[in-house]
Formats: structure tokens, sequence, C-alpha cells
């Protein structure tokens, strides 16, 4: 398999926010069918590694096949909650932005049959 480096934005929109000391973050593809790609991307441990220094708690992640996305809950995310927390982003709302940015690896065949836009 040859895999292809692309900003996660080049498949999904996403959308961030508190709930309590819990970030949700939830990531929708472009296109029903590069709903695999957060599947096999947007791990649990993937997220761990983007979040090292924010997230203490645990990390899950579901798959919302009815809208093509999946649903990232990041426990121990925020200080205590919003409302105590002392950092710029006390409600997580830029989490799912910086997710956005980051770089994911994809199968370069399936995402040529899929159309997904390649560098």
């Amino acid at each position: 398999m040859v895999l292809e480096r692309v900003k996660l934005s080049t498949i999904a929109h996403g959308r961030s926010g508190d709930k309590g000391d819990m970030v949700n973050i939830a990531l929708i593809a472009h296109r029903k069918e590069w709903m695999q790609f957060l599947v096999d991307c947007i791990t649990p441990e993937w997220l761990a590694e983007m979040f090292a220094d924010m997230v203490t708690g645990h990390i899950e992640v579901h798959p919302v096949p009815g809208v093509g996305g999946i649903n990232c809950l990041l426990h121990g995310a925020l200080q205590g909650g919003g409302t105590i927390a002392l950092r710029k982003d006390a409600q997580g709302k830029m989490m799912g932005q910086v997710l956005l940015q980051a770089d994911i690896e994809i199968d370069g065949k399936l995402a040529r049959k899929l159309k997904v836009p390649l560098g």
C-alpha cells in the first residue's frame, strides 16, 4: 500500500466544544464514502499523541455512520472544566481546528479511486 499524506481538512470538517472537563470533537467526512479514512486514521492513540500536553484522561472515538463521521471524546482535557480552566482555550473550541490542520496518511490507491484531492 502506498500512503499519501493529506491535511485532515482535505477529507473532513469538524467542530469541537466543552462538556464539563471533556472536549467533544465531531469530524464529518466531506463525502460519506471518505468516512473510512477517518475511522482508520483518527484513533484514541493518535489523538493522545496529538494532545499529549493537554489531555489527562482517556480518549474515546465512536463512528457515526449516519452522517459519515466520527465523534471523539477527550476526558480530562479542560483543567476541571471551562468555567475554572486558566488556559486560553477553556472551552476546547480550537482543538477541532488543530486536528483539521494535522497531516494524516491515507491509502493512495483508494484515495484516487474515491476522488480525494491529493497534493
